[in-house]
């Protein structure tokens, strides 16, 4: 029994079994047992995102919210807000370029890193201290309430929120809810424990066949929609693996895609050590639409990461990808790095790239350029 789990059975014997959601919300982010309030080392132990892999990711990417501010007709302030943004290595190698090649976008960038976990924004404020002595880069544990002309940027955030279990039982949709027997956790099948999950496939026109187990994520829906209020003029760039909902409810997932990640291997042993391993679901990127459109977000293109990255990297044939002063063999080590952020059967197409606007013309963005040519085909 880890701490997180004592305290999670002990809630449950006092007031009965919890939503999962519940549950995979105090595993995660529980303010001092949960698995993001942990030191960053701790992640490594278990996965690596893009960001980790070589700072062309974050650089490639500075380009594309420059070409943003170009399109919001250069403000004089645009704000950059990466929620879930760890211990600020992104923010630290998308600052760092923008300072170094694109003067003109820094000039007006004001970065934003939110961050729940205190420890992580303190190391994020380390990471970024010239940056944030320039008046560049603050640490927040909130989202800004209101971003008049910018960009809000996630990267493997979403596929975190916490989300409901269901199942079709007996024709009927019931929730799987978290209970403790035996010294140990449990499913315990009840009635759905809100309206709101019906409405959010309802909404999507999902029926789920007998027996299928699928997850309904209420809080990505009020969190797009709440960021869709928040934003007056701008985009919203989210970067996750998932699937538009007809292909997350088929067939091939009647388990759902709920995983537990513990020394970069994946399993379904959901309640094996609260707080001490990753929980995920799969994006319902159809959701993220269906919700952004009701708080006036358009959908600008949805393309895999393969397709964007190379998209933003082809004008100047990756030249971003490289240091000055670096040895052949250090390029060799950095086109190995890129291959693994695009390969197909890497991270590549594993990672979709979801673009929304509010408030923009429809300016074409350079990494959706490859989803462009295609439809004009």
């Amino acid at each position: 029994m880890t701490p997180l789990a004592e305290l999670l059975a002990e809630r449950i014997r006092r007031f009965g079994p919890i939503t999962f959601a519940d549950y995979m919300r105090e595993c995660l982010f529980h303010p001092v047992h949960g698995y993001y309030s942990k030191a960053e080392s701790k992640r490594f132990a278990d996965y690596y995102t893009s960001v980790d892999v070589h700072p062309i990711f974050a650089r490639l990417l500075a380009r594309q919210f420059s070409e943003m501010w170009e399109n919001l007709c250069r403000p004089p302030e645009f704000m950059l807000v990466e929620a879930g943004a760890g211990a600020g290595r992104f923010a630290g190698q998308a600052l760092d370029f923008c300072g170094s090649k694109l003067p003109a976008f820094y000039g007006a960038l004001r970065y934003v890193a939110v961050e729940r976990s205190a420890a992580r924004r303190e190391q994020a404020t380390i990471a970024a201290k010239r940056h944030a002595v320039a008046g560049k880069f603050t640490a927040s544990a909130e989202v800004p309430a209101h971003i008049a002309a910018g960009c809000f940027f996630s990267n493997e955030l979403a596929d975190a929120l916490p989300v409901h279990r269901v199942v079709v039982d007996g024709g009927a949709l019931k929730e799987i809810l978290v209970g403790f027997h035996d010294g140990k956790f449990v499913d315990v099948l009840a009635p759905l424990s809100t309206c709101a999950i019906t409405e959010y496939f309802a909404a999507q026109n999902i029926t789920l066949c007998e027996g299928q187990q699928a997850e309904a994520g209420l809080e990505a829906c009020d969190w797009i929609s709440e960021i869709g209020r928040r934003l007056a003029r701008g985009y919203v760039l989210t970067i996750d693996y998932g699937h538009p909902a007809a292909d997350l409810f088929d067939e091939h997932h009647m388990r759902g895609t709920l995983l537990a990640y513990q020394n970069h291997r994946a399993n379904e042993e959901y309640y094996a050590a609260p707080g001490e391993q990753d929980l995920t679901a799969h994006v319902n990127f159809t959701a993220l639409e269906t919700w952004g459109k009701r708080s006036g977000l358009e959908t600008a293109g949805f393309t895999s990461q393969t397709a964007f990255l190379l998209a933003l990297g082809q004008g100047n044939e990756f030249a971003d990808l490289y240091d000055e002063g670096q040895s052949e063999a250090e390029h060799t080590k950095a086109r190995l790095q890129l291959k693994t952020l695009i390969h197909p059967e890497g991270m590549g197409e594993r990672f979709q790239v979801l673009v929304q606007r509010k408030g923009v013309h429809a300016s074409q963005l350079t990494g959706l350029e490859a989803l462009s040519a295609s439809i004009s085909r």
